[in-house]
């Protein structure tokens, strides 16, 4: 395996991701800013944070093994939240547990950074993802 993922002791725990993350190897994959749509350009999930958190996983899931990667070998991920506040967290992360065992998400996730947002490219989108990932 080329990345690693731990929390050492002294740092926030628990908490639904990995603080550090080492990767070995040669190949840096970087998956841009993933939405809830479809491959035609559909919305899936419209007004609904779970749902669009899940489908952009898994629309990062399809970028991952068009380069050959999985989420085991991603070393961070970072989300972008429209209008984000801390009561959302729930929805949120109901959105990752509900397609963690399908896309081969382990929890607690990689190291990730969820950052809130006014607005992203277009009103019905409430989330993006995006991925780093490194294959040896």
């Amino acid at each position: 395996m080329t990345v690693q993922h731990f929390t050492p002791e002294g740092m926030l725990q628990p908490a639904p991701y990995h603080h550090v993350a080492v990767g070995t190897g040669a190949t840096h994959i970087h998956v841009s800013g993933q939405v809830a749509r479809r491959a035609d350009g559909t919305p899936v999930a419209p007004g609904d944070l779970a749902g669009q958190v899940a489908q952009a996983l898994r629309n990062t899931s399809v970028g991952l093994a068009g380069a050959g990667a999985s989420f085991a070998d991603v070393l961070r991920l970072t989300f972008y939240v429209t209008r984000w506040s801390p009561e959302k967290i729930g929805d949120f992360m109901a959105g990752v547990e509900a397609v963690a065992d399908e896309i081969g998400l382990q929890l607690p996730m990689p190291p990730a950074s969820l950052i809130g947002v006014e607005y992203l490219f277009e009103q019905d989108v409430l989330v993006e993802v995006e991925a780093t990932a490194l294959l040896g």
